[in-house]
């Protein structure tokens, strides 16, 4: 999640000013825990802790469910958010396309150009359910482009990058930062799934995701989405340099974006796939902009 700090924000701003609410942070990083263990440990009483864990919530730092206990249904707290970037710069979101030599595109996920996909899948818009739960034919809809939301149990789907090189300019970076997870029914928390991705009908890797996170409701999921559905991803970076491919840092292949021959008037295709031979055959999630935690669509910079 990224913020500028600006007086719209105060809210979650003010959270992080008290000792006491980080000290039920640094807690809650552990396990989720019930109000009464967050009182005992602070030495503060129930009331107390409970005022600090709404204005947690109400900032989307923590969120909170009744659950049994030992003295009957009891509050449990779960941390839900991930990541917070403070932005002191409103130019600060995209550092990189401040140079000349790089341009910035943001692809909504319903923007897929190809697909293959079996179910369990589908897509939701911020509004509905586009079409019929696992019936693949709905990747075609029109209103697909809608979605912020996909999902299947094997296939791929294939985004179009738009290549706006010029004259004798080739490609020497290519980063992608997307919201992903696995695909099981529902959803479970430990699902691993070998997602690989392509470039150009070139894999440049795969990254074995841990789950089909659910157990923590999605920062951005429209009111209507039910809590027993897939709630939000992991957010990764996917870079390709002339050096190999990486995510998140760590290297993937030895796969250079000289081997992807991108220059002006080629395409740039990127495949997102889950295989049905594959070790953990585990399925994709896909969430947008206005879906799960993360307030991104496919992002991505090329640099020349």
């Amino acid at each position: 999640m990224e913020i500028e700090v600006s007086t719209n924000h105060m809210q979650l701003l003010e959270c992080l000013s008290s000792e006491t609410r980080v000290r039920i942070i640094e807690m809650l990083r552990e396990r989720p825990m019930y109000v009464k263990e967050i009182a005992d440990e602070l030495k503060l009483s129930s009331a107390i802790v409970t005022k600090h864990m709404q204005k947690l919530e109400q900032a989307g730092i923590v969120s909170t469910h009744m659950a049994a206990g030992t003295r009957g249904k009891q509050k449990i707290c779960t941390l839900s958010l991930e990541r917070l970037v403070l932005l002191f710069r409103t130019d600060a979101r995209e550092p990189e396309v401040r140079d000349p030599s790089s341009y910035a595109v943001s692809i909504p996920i319903g923007h897929y150009t190809a697909y293959q996909v079996k179910p369990t899948c589908g897509l939701a818009s911020p509004r509905k359910l586009i079409g019929l739960l696992d019936d693949p034919r709905y990747f075609d809809a029109p209103e697909r482009v809608e979605a912020h939301h996909l999902w299947f149990a094997s296939g791929y789907v294939e985004y179009r990058v738009p290549n706006y090189l010029i004259g004798d300019a080739r490609a020497r970076e290519i980063r992608v930062t997307l919201e992903i997870g696995s695909e099981a029914p529902g959803y479970r928390e430990d699902w691993p799934s070998d997602i690989a991705f392509s470039m150009n009908g070139v894999q440049l890797g795969v990254w074995t995701c841990p789950g089909d996170f659910g157990s923590q409701r999605g920062r951005l999921n429209p009111p209507w989405w039910g809590s027993s559905n897939s709630q939000h991803g992991v957010l990764k970076t996917l870079l390709v340099t002339e050096e190999g491919s990486y995510i998140d840092g760590v290297r993937m292949s030895d796969i250079t974006t000289g081997k992807l021959g991108l220059t002006a008037g080629s395409d740039i295709r990127l495949r997102i796939a889950s295989a049905e031979d594959a070790r953990y055959p585990g399925g994709v999630s896909l969430f947008g902009s206005r879906f799960g935690n993360y307030a991104h669509d496919i992002d991505v910079i090329v640099a020349y």
